[in-house]
């Protein structure tokens, strides 16, 4: 029998689509905004707002944008694929109020948890070790060459405009989920990280 490995997710822009926020920013701040615009994680300087000003505008949209957001593609044949072995935690940034949305969703589109944590912040370091996190998936650049240094294991960055910069070993850059699946089955199957 296949050791059951503990995956530790990130949501948004990891599990749902990196695009979810831009209909509703181009819409709300009257822009024209594509995903390849967005060259940065920090939303504020496209938009010509102060981070309050931001802010104030995430905290009214948030709970609807969550509750529509569409999927990564091929997320949920990647995820289906390894449910029956294997153990999943998503920690997120997004607050805590958020978790009865965030498990609808879940539910609603039929993806597999065991645990979801809202931190309310990007730090995930702490709840990573907490939940003994064995493989880690990510789209903000710093938060996954900080979990791969700090924690000492694999994270999978899933590729976007705006998570370019140069990677330490343990971070692997893929495309797309399916990509994603096929490292994660081969470091799997061999016990041990591939380069």
């Amino acid at each position: 029998m296949k050791k059951q490995i503990r995956f530790g997710l990130d949501i948004d822009g990891t599990v749902t689509s990196p695009e979810t926020f831009i209909p509703y920013i181009n819409k709300h701040f009257n822009k024209n905004i594509t995903l390849s615009d967005i060259t940065q994680y920090e939303l504020t300087p496209f938009l010509n707002v102060t981070d309050e000003q931001f802010w104030q505008w995430m905290k009214e949209y948030e709970p609807i944008i969550y509750k529509n957001a569409p999927i990564a593609s091929f997320f949920a044949e990647t995820l289906r694929g390894w449910q029956n072995d294997h153990h999943f935690t998503y920690i997120s940034a997004r607050g805590n109020h958020l978790l009865e949305i965030t498990e609808n969703w879940f539910n609603k589109h039929k993806i597999p948890y065991h645990h979801i944590e809202l931190l309310g912040q990007h730090d995930k370091l702490q709840t990573i070790k907490k939940h003994n996190i064995e493989i880690f998936f990510e789209d903000k650049h710093d938060n996954a060459c900080d979990i791969s240094e700090e924690c000492n294991i694999p994270v999978i960055l899933l590729d976007t405009p705006y998570n370019q910069d140069p990677i330490p070993q343990q971070v692997i850059r893929v495309k797309d989920w399916k990509e994603a699946a096929v490292w994660v089955n081969k470091w799997i199957n061999k016990g041990e990280p591939l380069s």
